[in-house]
C-alpha cells in the first residue's frame, strides 16, 4: 500500500495514476471526496480529511509500505509559514507514530538554505523535521522551478498581450515539468532504493531564461513577438493580491522571486544524467497552448 498526500495535485495525481496502472494498492489522501472519486473508481482507497489533523493522518498512513509526503500550498493562509509548520509537524508525527519506514518527501531547490527564499524556507524546516525521525528512510526530492508556473501567464497574455513576473527575464535557471517529478517519485516509491536521509536534485531538461521560454511558447500559440517583462516587486505583489492570495503569501512569493534573481537557487546548478529529466520547454509549450486555447474559448463565450 502506498499513501499519497496531495493525490489531486499536479504531481500526486500522476504518481497515483502510475501506481494504479501498475496494479499497486494506493491510498489517496485529500480534503475533497469528489475529486478523489476518479481514483476510487479505479480501486484506490480514499482518505478524506485535513492534513493538520494528526489523528486522521495516522489512520491514513496505517499499513503503508511507503508515503509520498508534501505540504500542499494554502494561498489564502494569513500566516503561511505557520500553516506549513502545523501541516509539517502533523505529517512527521503521523509517520513516526505509525512506523512508516520509507518516505519520499517533495522539497525544492533552495531547501538547503535556512532563510531568504520565501515559502521554500518551510520546506527546509520540513526536511529537518523528517531527518530526525528514527527508523525512517527519507528521500527529499528537490525539483527546480515548475514549468506549470508559467501557466499563470495565460490570462496575462490574453488581457495584456505580454507575459511577466518579478523574476528577471534574462537569467538562466533550471525548469522542470511536474510530470517528470511524478515519474521519479513513483520510481522511488516502488523501488524504495534509498536509506537514511538523502536528497536528490531534479533540474529539468535544460536551463533557460524566461525570455527564451516565452519566445518558444509564443511561437506555439501564434504570437511570434511575445514579450516577457520583469514586473517591479511592489507591482507584482499587488497583482498577486488581486488573485485572492493573502498578503503574507504574496510577500513570500516576492521574496522567493528576489532570491531567484540573486541566483540563490536553481541557477548554475551542476547537472548530470541523474538530475536531468526529459520534458523540454518545447514539449511543455504544447501543454501551454492547450490551456491557452481553452481560455481563449472561454473569453469568446
Amino acid at each position: 500500500m502506498y499513501a499519497i498526500i496531495g493525490a489531486t495535485g499536479h504531481i500526486g495525481n500522476r504518481v497515483t495514476d502510475i501506481l494504479l496502472n501498475k496494479g499497486e494498492k494506493v491510498r489517496v489522501i485529500g480534503r475533497d471526496a469528489a475529486r478523489l472519486q476518479q481514483y476510487v473508481n479505479r480501486g484506490a482507497v480514499p482518505a478524506v480529511g485535513d492534513l493538520k489533523d494528526t489523528a486522521f493522518l495516522t489512520t491514513a498512513f496505517q499499513g503503508a509500505t511507503a508515503v509520498f509526503a508534501m505540504i500542499p500550498p494554502s494561498y489564502t493562509a494569513s500566516t503561511f509559514r505557520a500553516y506549513q509548520d502545523v501541516v509539517g509537524i502533523s505529517i512527521a508525527t503521523a509517520i513516526l507514530d505509525v512506523g512508516v519506514t520509507h518516505v519520499v518527501n517533495l522539497s525544492s531547490q533552495g531547501a538547503e538554505l535556512p532563510r531568504g527564499t520565501g515559502p521554500i524556507v518551510g520546506l527546509h524546516d520540513q526536511e529537518e523535521r523528517l531527518d530526525v525521525l528514527r527508523g525512517v528512510n527519507v528521500l527529499h526530492l528537490r525539483p527546480t522551478y515548475f514549468m506549470e508556473n508559467l501557466l499563470a501567464n495565460v490570462p496575462v497574455i490574453h488581457d495584456y498581450g505580454y507575459a511577466g513576473s518579478a523574476v528577471r527575464g534574462d537569467i538562466k535557471f533550471a525548469m522542470i515539468a511536474t510530470a517528470d517529478i511524478a515519474e521519479r517519485v513513483a520510481a522511488h516509491l516502488l523501488a524504495r532504493d534509498f536509506s537514511g536521509s538523502s536528497h536528490e536534485d531534479l533540474l529539468g531538461q535544460r536551463d533557460l531564461s524566461l525570455q527564451e521560454a516565452f519566445t518558444i511558447i509564443g511561437r506555439r500559440i501564434g504570437i511570434s513577438d511575445l514579450v516577457y517583462r520583469q514586473i517591479p516587486y511592489d507591482e507584482f505583489e499587488q497583482a498577486l493580491l488581486g488573485t485572492g492570495m493573502s498578503r503574507d503569501v504574496c510577500r513570500l512569493f516576492v521574496e522567493m522571486s528576489e532570491a531567484l534573481n540573486r541566483g540563490l537557487f536553481a541557477v548554475n546548478r551542476p547537472r548530470n544524467a541523474a538530475t536531468t529529466t526529459p520534458t523540454s520547454i518545447e514539449q511543455f509549450a504544447e501543454v501551454f497552448a492547450e490551456v491557452y486555447r481553452g481560455a481563449q474559448h472561454r473569453h469568446a463565450a
